[in-house]
């Protein structure tokens, strides 16, 4: 068995917390790095949600910013807790370890479950919708020797290779990551997997709305998931343009293991795969092969040194006074339409860290910033 997880543990959210922080996720204009932001300058959840209309203002916003009311957090909080699933914070006991280290991580999630299954090392499997019978088995074979061996199963409940990585490993413990909101699970053919996930020792996770219906550009969301709350990810059969290739290239950006399955080149199932092969990733032919190469990174401690990215309420944070315009002008005529590191930002205009973040933040409410992959910002040129 790898080493166990379940004893870490985390700071909870106070229930005034939770709200605030709900409200402000479901805000305009507010994703994971930008609340992560608004967090650590204003110091709480509820001093971020009083600034927001005037960093809109001043970031040139053209129309009022929408806020989620106290009454539509409520609302979603009811609904979640009906629905026998509940709100998990980063930071708080029970959200994925690994999932903490990645850029942009969702501040809550809606769990519902065994959520014991969310602390241990996980191993991510996907691949092809329109699965081989052989790759379906060899999955299964693979979910079924990781769970033995002490690892929740992680995948994103589509057909085909999904579908048997979950089954194989609904004993041990596996995870569904979802586009939509919990009770909007997809495809409809397996909405029995999925009671049979959240009933026995699994557990499935979302960062969408309660409520939310999945779309198409959803799903690279639910990618995201998968990719970040496992230690490596295992792809089993994918097409050369695939929803797993993507999960793959999110892995490898997150630092994990990619493992793939080699097949026919005569399949089209198989290019994706092979294509990862020709690329670095490591070769299956085994369940071994994953389990020994994941067994160094499942030590305990292995995301400790990255929890200082945790959002952390501090009350009462003497607020700086907003960027002046000079200082403003500086940072916007800095950005353009290609992304840029902020501390390219900071070095170009040699403004100070403290302004340079203001700036950014008033464009993100202006919805006039763009946020891109490893921490890169660009601005509309509409504006």
């Amino acid at each position: 068995m790898v080493a166990g997880s379940a004893g870490r543990t985390g700071i909870a959210l106070t229930e005034k917390q939770r709200i605030a922080w709900l409200r402000l996720i479901r805000s305009d204009n507010v994703g994971p790095s930008t609340f992560r932001d608004l967090i650590q300058h204003y110091g709480s959840a509820e001093a971020a949600l009083a600034a927001l209309p005037d960093l809109s203002q001043r970031g040139g916003g053209t129309r009022v910013i929408r806020i989620a009311s106290e009454q539509d957090a409520l609302r979603e909080l009811e609904a979640v807790h009906r629905f026998g699933a509940r709100f998990v914070g980063i930071g708080e006991p029970g959200y994925p370890q690994a999932l903490k280290e990645i850029d942009g991580a969702p501040p809550l999630l809606t769990v519902k479950g065994n959520l014991s299954a969310a602390v241990r090392p996980a191993i991510g499997i996907v691949g092809s919708r329109n699965a081989s019978i052989s790759g379906a088995k060899f999955a299964a074979m693979i979910a079924r020797a990781c769970g033995e061996a002490g690892y929740a199963v992680i995948s994103g409940l589509a057909r085909g290779i999904d579908t048997a990585a979950h089954r194989a490993s609904l004993q041990t413990g596996t995870i569904a990551a979802m586009a939509g909101g919990l009770d909007q699970p997809y495809p409809p053919e397996n909405v029995g997997l999925l009671n049979e996930i959240w009933d026995g020792n699994g557990l499935a996770v979302s960062e969408m709305p309660f409520g939310w219906e999945p779309r198409a550009r959803d799903f690279p969301r639910r990618n995201r998931l998968i990719a970040g709350i496992s230690l490596g990810l295992a792809v089993v059969e994918a097409a050369t343009r695939s929803g797993s290739l993507i999960t793959a290239r999110l892995a490898g950006e997150f630092g994990r293991l990619v493992f793939a399955v080699p097949g026919s080149p005569l399949d089209p199932r198989c290019e994706g795969t092979n294509g990862l092969l020709k690329d670095g990733a490591i070769i299956v032919t085994r369940p071994e092969d994953i389990i020994e190469a994941l067994r160094p990174l499942a030590e305990p401690d292995l995301f400790r040194p990255q929890l200082a990215e945790t959002p952390v309420e501090k009350s009462n944070k003497p607020l700086s006074p907003p960027p002046d315009d000079t200082d403003r002008d500086q940072v916007i005529d800095a950005l353009g339409p290609t992304p840029v590191e902020i501390d390219d930002i900071i070095r170009h205009t040699g403004l100070s860290v403290l302004s340079v973040h203001s700036v950014l933040l008033e464009l993100d409410m202006a919805g006039r910033l763009h946020r891109h992959p490893g921490g890169l910002v660009s601005i509309s040129m509409l504006d």
